[in-house]
């Protein structure tokens, strides 16, 4: 078992005004619908605690879904979550500049902040910008991300930046949201950038990847095996980048999957 990297729920960090602030306006996000609960996580030798809505359904909103079929997937920690924050705990992103598409209550975003890289997490609700924030400061002191609103489908990555690394976990559960991706993922890389997209066999997701090489991207495949609810779970996580014929020497392949 590794190492915790904060202190335990029972110890003085919790009477912080500002850490004490937050988790009030994570109370005040499910309105009495559902408790709060902990989640301990291993990951690089270390366990992270995530801070989590106990019942995700319990948040179902209807005027949200009869407007913008919006459902509070947010809220949950699932497996693809896990296994990519496991396979960023052995990349180098010290310094590199992350962002995170539909953070959810944030545990790659937490990761990749411990990990030395300027983090930007993104989500469609502010609840999960909350959940993000103070999970940060659970497990690394007073180090928080950059935290925006972010709609995948107005096709605008309204003055976000460009990133060395986007991170996505488990966000193709939709088959419109494999156009929005396609579309908005490319305008958010800067040049050299990569992405990491972990899935969980989605049937939407060979539309992604085709999709994302017909706008020049190449992609590469790891296999991860996450135990959730007492069963593994297989998840695939893909490392996109555009094609480069100066890093290849061979137009139309990228540095992560070799010509047939």
């Amino acid at each position: 078992m590794g190492r915790t990297l904060r202190h335990q729920i029972e110890e003085p960090l919790l009477r912080d005004d500002e850490l004490d602030k937050l988790r009030a306006r994570l109370a005040s996000h499910v309105r009495g619908r559902t408790r709060l609960t902990e989640a301990t996580v291993e990951v690089g030798g270390h366990v992270y605690r995530v801070t989590h809505p106990a019942a995700a359904d319990a948040l179902i909103d209807e005027e949200d879904f009869a407007r913008d079929e919006r459902l509070p997937y947010w809220a949950e920690l699932w497996p693809s979550a896990v296994a990519l924050a496991r396979h960023i705990s052995g990349e180098n992103l010290a310094g590199r500049r992350v962002l995170e598409l539909g953070c959810g209550v944030g545990l790659p975003a937490v990761v990749a902040l411990a990990s030395g890289a300027r983090v930007t997490a993104t989500d469609h609700y502010e609840a999960a910008l909350d959940f993000v924030r103070y999970n940060a400061r659970v497990n690394l002191e007073v180090q928080e991300p950059g935290v925006r609103l972010l709609d995948w489908h107005v096709h605008e990555a309204g003055g976000l930046g460009l990133f060395d690394l986007v991170l996505a976990a488990d966000v193709l559960y939709e088959a419109r949201n494999v156009p929005a991706l396609a579309a908005l993922i490319p305008a958010l890389l800067a040049p050299g950038g990569e992405i990491l997209l972990a899935d969980p066999r989605r049937k939407n997701t060979p539309t992604f990847l085709e999709m994302m090489r017909e706008r020049g991207f190449r992609s590469s495949t790891e296999e991860h095996v996450v135990l959730s609810g007492g069963r593994e779970v297989l998840i695939l996580v893909h490392r996109l980048r555009r094609c480069s014929f100066e890093a290849t020497g061979r137009a139309g392949w990228g540095p992560f999957e070799e010509a047939p």
